[in-house]
C-alpha cells in the first residue's frame, strides 16, 4: 500500500489544507496518512485531532519521504526539485502555464496528478474552489478600492464556475451586471466606457497572440475604473496589462485603471476552501493508497516517468 504525505504550503498567505479530520474518518486506512506538524493550525485544528484517528503527524522531512505528496498549491512549492521517480504528487500544478515547472517535474520522473485536470461526469472535481475564486476576488477587490457593488456597473466576462461565484456576490450586493460571452469581444471593446468594473473570469487560449483588452483599450475606460482579472496566470491572459499580484501588493494602476490580479484568491476564504478540497479528494484517497487506478486519476496524470502526457502542455511547449 502507498502512504500519502500532506504538506503545509510555504506560499505566503496560503492557509488552505487538503484534508480535515472529518474526511479522515471516512477512509479505510488512516494509518497510511502522514501530516506535517501543525498541519491544521491556521484552522484551529490540533495535531491530536488527526493522530486520534490513526494518522501520523511528523516532521516535514519525514512527510517528504512518503509515496504520494499532497499540497493544494504544490505547483508553487519548493519541493519539486526534491522528488524521486517512485513518488507521485497530487495537487494544483498548472504546468501548462509554466515550462519551468514542467521541466522540474519531467526531470524528477515522478508521476504528476494535476487537480486542475480532474473531471467526473463532465464536472470539475474542484468546482467549488473555482466558485470561491470568483467570490473571494470580488469581495477583496471591492474592499480594497473602497466601494460597494451596488454603486457599480459591471461587465462580467465568462460563464464557468469562477464567473458563477463572482456573479453570486455581485448580484447579492446589488451590482448592475452585463455578461459578456466569448463571441462578444467586439461588443466589449465598444462599450468599455459604460462600466465601472470589468471582471475577467474566462480562461484565455494560450495559443492566441492577441488580447481581449489591449493596453490601448484602457483609454476607452473611465479613469478610476477597476479590472478584476481572476483568470490571469503566469503567462498572461486575455488582458494585456495584467500581471500576477499577491496579497501584499494586490493592486496596481495602468493609465489610471486599477488592476486586481491575485492568483490564489480562495486562500482568503481558507476555512471554506479547505472544507471543499477535503470533500473533493475524499473519493480518491483509498484508490491512491491501494494503488488502484481509476479513470479520473488516470486522465488527470499529466507527467509520468519523465514523459509529458498532457496534450495541452505539449502544445504549449511548441509555442
Amino acid at each position: 500500500m502507498n502512504t500519502i504525505g500532506f504538506l503545509k504550503s510555504h506560499k505566503e498567505h496560503e492557509h488552505r489544507i487538503a484534508i480535515l479530520p472529518h474526511e479522515l474518518t471516512q477512509i479505510r486506512f488512516p494509518e497510511q496518512i502522514y501530516l506535517e506538524e501543525n498541519y491544521g493550525r491556521h484552522l484551529g485544528i490540533s495535531d491530536e485531532s488527526y493522530t486520534l484517528l490513526g494518522a501520523h503527524v511528523t516532521s516535514r522531512t519525514e512527510v517528504l519521504k512518503q509515496d504520494i505528496l499532497c499540497e493544494p498549491k504544490i505547483g508553487d512549492s519548493d519541493i519539486l526539485d526534491k522528488l524521486t521517480a517512485k513518488q507521485t504528487i497530487f495537487g494544483w500544478i498548472h504546468a501548462t502555464q509554466s515550462l519551468d515547472i514542467t521541466d522540474l517535474l519531467v526531470k524528477s520522473h515522478a508521476r504528476v496528478i494535476a487537480w486542475e485536470k480532474m473531471y467526473e461526469d463532465n464536472q470539475h472535481t474542484f468546482w467549488r474552489n473555482n466558485e470561491l475564486a470568483g467570490e473571494a476576488a470580488i469581495l477583496h477587490a471591492y474592499l480594497l478600492t473602497g466601494q460597494m457593488p451596488y454603486d457599480t456597473k459591471v461587465a462580467l466576462i465568462g460563464r464557468g464556475s469562477v464567473a458563477f461565484g463572482a456573479t453570486r456576490v455581485l448580484q447579492g450586493l446589488g451590482a448592475d451586471i452585463t455578461v459578456i460571452r466569448r463571441n462578444q469581444e467586439e461588443l466589449l471593446t465598444k462599450t468599455l466606457g459604460d462600466y465601472d468594473v470589468i471582471v475577467n473570469a474566462s480562461l484565455w487560449d494560450i495559443t492566441r497572440d492577441d488580447f481581449l483588452i489591449c493596453k490601448e483599450d484602457l483609454a476607452r475606460m473611465n479613469p478610476g475604473a477597476l479590472i478584476i482579472d481572476i483568470s490571469a496566470d503566469a503567462t498572461g491572459g486575455g488582458i494585456e496589462t495584467s500581471h500576477i499580484t499577491d496579497f501584499a501588493n494586490p493592486t496596481y494602476q495602468v493609465e489610471q485603471i486599477t488592476h486586481y490580479v491575485v492568483d490564489h484568491t480562495p486562500s482568503l476564504l481558507y476555512r471554506t476552501a479547505s472544507k471543499s478540497i477535503s470533500k473533493a479528494i475524499l473519493p480518491y484517497l483509498d484508490d491512491l493508497i491501494l494503488g488502484k487506478e481509476n479513470t479520473v486519476l488516470h486522465e488527470a496524470t499529466i507527467i509520468d516517468k519523465g514523459l509529458v502526457i498532457d496534450p495541452e502542455i505539449l502544445a504549449f511547449q511548441q509555442l
